[in-house]
């Protein structure tokens, strides 16, 4: 599923009104598709990017999903902002430090899990979600059993059925293998 540019550049415009200039990147459609990350985007870990200064860059093809970062705010601060300004066009989540995500209205890891499980013929109720982040509450939502890590995000702690060892401390294996020796 893409994200309608129109809608995503009007969401972008109610935001920046909201708090300010943002600092943009954006994933391209595809499974070759690029990273562009605009001036003043922090780009944290490995991700490969290609810069782009002129915004209209953006809107020339196809987006799976934007990314936006502000100078002054916390994470936490953009994405409710964010929500706010413009959450009855896009989905606004949380996905780690420095990534709040812009993607298509509906479209949650809740979606995805949900496809794979019937294209495995698997139910809801046969399902164990871990996670980290606000992004996956919605998939903690639709899955029978769900795991935060240790390391979470507090709002993601806060819905979990329970909270394991971190994810240096192999958490997602501790619960496997309680599970397994049941």
């Amino acid at each position: 599923m893409t994200l309608d540019r129109q809608l995503a550049g009007l969401a972008l415009a109610k935001i920046e009104a909201e708090v300010g200039p943002l600092a943009l990147a954006a994933s391209r459609d595809g499974i070759d598709g690029d990273v562009l990350v605009g001036p003043g985007y922090r780009v944290r870990g490995l991700l490969q990017a290609v810069p782009f200064t002129d915004v209209a860059e953006l809107w020339a093809a196809p987006l799976t999903k934007m990314y936006i970062q502000h100078h002054r705010l916390t994470d936490d601060e953009l994405a409710s902002a964010a929500r706010a300004a413009a959450g009855g066009l896009v989905n606004v989540v949380m996905a780690g430090e420095g990534i709040v995500e812009i993607l298509p209205l509906g479209l949650s890891k809740a979606t995805g899990l949900s496809l794979a499980a019937r294209r495995l013929g698997v139910k809801a109720a046969e399902t164990i979600a871990f996670g980290d982040m606000p992004n996956d509450i919605p998939m903690f939502a639709w899955s029978a059993h769900s795991v935060a890590m240790a390391n979470a995000h507090d709002e993601l702690k806060a819905v979990a059925d329970e909270v394991t060892a971190s994810n240096e401390e192999d958490g997602i294996a501790v619960v496997l293998e309680r599970l397994l020796r049941a």
